[in-house]
Order: structure tokens, then C-alpha cells, then sequence
């Protein structure tokens, strides 16, 4: 019962999350908000929602291994598996923005959690409210720089949303809500039921079950725009869920309900949480070694392989 559980919790998560962006981008439409905004903040929040949505429910019922899990281990998939399956199938170029504003506030959240947590073992309000304004400034000036180049790479918005009526947003909405409700409730229900029939923790379950299930959607998504090869993938869009994840997902979360670090979990603040960073940091480097300014298809091997090992430490 538990499995079943968390494929139809996952299930609804990205049908609720699908539902979300839809009518959020219809609604923004409506507003007359320019492509390029709602290309990297209302597309890039609505697409947070899944995650937003279980680590939020996890917190409210007191269980923060899987709110922080959920983010952490996602973050790790989206560039150890997201990104290095992308780069086999199809080498990245990267762009200046990449090391120029996305990869510093990357590192910069990631450390910014780590001090938070390792500091009282709490993720306050205030420190979830700093997160969150840090993301609304990172966004304020990643917006000013795309206009002013001309360069940005957003998400190919469908223009037939400009059409749609206010009556199927609010039924969007209603849809997406609901399923995203109760998506994460079951998901989070399962996961404990899981991990206590599989005899492993909690955040365990949340850091590779959980985690993957919820970047399924944005693999996918690279997967098959790589295979079209219809468009140039951007390296920063890939990596920006996970300034997304950490500063409006676990902000938000912590405004809401601090999250407190379980004593029974040591393991996040002494091991995975450095996975995390560690898979951010790796990939300046990497873009200076062999081919420049690329992540080729060895590379995207690496960083595969980097994932596998880490899911084989968890378990072991």
C-alpha cells in the first residue's frame, strides 16, 4: 500500500504542477506581464510548487527529515543524474550567465543553508525570509541582465494561453491545487509507511525515492529537448531549481514552520548536506578541463557515476 501511495502521490504532483504552470502563465497573460518575467519567475515558482507543496507538508506534520531530504537529494539528482544524463545524450554549452550569477547564488544558498542549520540546527523565519529575499534579488537582476543582452533562454511559453478564459484558469487552478493537496499528503504518508516496511529512515526514503521522483518531470523535460536537439539546453536553466529549491522552496517552508534538524539523522548535516555542495561546486571546475566551456559527454558520465555512489552510500 505504501508504493502505491507514492506513485500516485508523485503522479498527482505533476499533473497539480502541469495544471499550475498552465494556469499561472495564462493568468500572467492576463496581467499583460512580458514573456521574459514570467519565463523566469512565474514559470520557475509554479514549477517549485511539487516540491514546495511535500516539504511543507512534511514540516507541518513535524517530520523534517523529509523536508529536508526532499531538497537536498533533489538538488544532488538535478545535476548528478538530471544533468549528467542530459550532457551524455547531447554535450551543454555553457553560456557567461551560468558562471556569472547562476552558479555563485547557487553556492552561495547552498552555503548559506548549511551555516543556518549547522548554527542551531533550526531553520528560522528570519532565515528562511533571508533566503527568500536573496531569490527575489538574484531574480530582480537576472531579468535586468537578460534584457539588457538579449541573450536569456527562457522556457518556451505556448502562445494559445493568451486565449484561455478565466473560467478554465480557475478550474486550472482548482485542478492543480487539489492535486498537489493531495499529492503531497499521500506522498509523504507513503514514504513513512516505506521506510518503516523497508526498515530505513525517513530521510533516507525522502532523499532518493522522493528526490528523484520529483526531478523525474525536469528529466524528462532536458531529455527529450537533447534528443530533438531543437534547441541549445541552458546549463543555468537546469541548475536554477536548485536555487529555487533551496531559497523559495526550504524560505518559504521555514517562514511558515521553522525546520528543525532531527538528532536521529546526524547524517544530513555531517554527509549529504557536502554531496549537495559538493555536486554545485564540481561544475566551475569542470568547465576548464578538456573541453572548455562545456559539459561533454565524459563529464556527464562523471557526474552519473558521482550519483550512483552516493545512492549506494545511503543505503549501505
Amino acid at each position: 500500500m505504501s508504493i502505491v501511495l507514492v506513485l500516485v502521490g508523485l503522479a498527482l504532483l505533476v499533473v497539480g504542477g502541469e495544471f499550475l504552470v498552465r494556469s499561472s502563465v495564462a493568468m500572467s497573460f492576463k496581467f499583460k506581464i512580458s514573456k521574459l518575467v514570467i519565463g523566469m519567475t512565474v514559470v520557475s515558482f509554479a514549477t517549485s510548487a511539487p516540491e514546495l507543496l511535500v516539504s511543507l507538508q512534511a514540516a507541518l506534520d513535524g517530520n523534517s527529515d523529509i523536508a529536508l531530504g526532499n531538497i537536498i537529494g533533489s538538488n544532488i539528482a538535478n545535476i548528478g543524474l538530471v544533468l549528467g544524463i542530459t550532457a551524455i545524450i547531447s554535450p551543454i554549452v555553457v553560456d557567461r550567465s551560468f558562471y556569472r550569477l547562476n552558479w555563485p547564488m547557487m553556492m552561495l544558498v547552498s552555503i548559506a543553508l548549511y551555516y543556518f542549520l549547522k548554527n542551531d540546527n533550526v531553520l528560522s523565519f528570519i532565515e528562511g525570509l533571508i533566503l527568500f529575499i536573496s531569490l527575489l534579488v538574484f531574480l530582480v537582476i537576472l531579468i535586468k541582465s537578460a534584457a539588457r543582452e538579449r541573450t536569456a533562454e527562457i522556457e518556451e511559453l505556448d502562445d494559445s494561453l493568451q486565449q484561455v478564459s478565466n473560467f478554465k484558469i480557475i478550474l486550472w487552478l482548482i485542478i492543480g491545487g487539489a492535486a498537489l493537496y493531495f499529492g503531497s499528503e499521500w506522498l509523504v504518508d507513503g514514504a513513512q509507511q516505506l521506510a518503516k516496511s523497508v526498515g530505513v529512515s525517513d530521510y533516507a526514503i525522502s532523499v532518493t525515492v522522493i528526490a528523484i521522483g520529483t526531478s523525474v518531470p525536469e528529466l524528462a523535460a532536458s531529455v527529450i529537448a537533447a534528443l530533438k536537439q531543437e534547441k541549445a539546453i541552458s546549463l543555468g536553466n537546469l541548475i536554477g531549481s536548485n536555487i529555487f529549491n533551496i531559497a523559495s522552496v526550504l524560505g518559504l517552508t521555514a517562514m511558515i514552520k521553522p525546520i528543525v534538524v532531527n538528532p536521529d539523522t546526524p547524517e544530513i548535516l555531517s554527509t549529504n548536506i557536502f554531496w549537495m555542495i559538493g555536486f554545485s561546486a564540481v561544475l566551475l571546475p569542470m568547465l576548464f578541463i578538456l573541453k572548455k566551456y562545456q559539459i561533454s559527454r565524459i563529464k556527464g558520465a562523471i557526474l552519473v557515476l558521482g550519483y550512483a555512489v552516493f545512492m549506494v552510500l545511503i543505503f549501505r
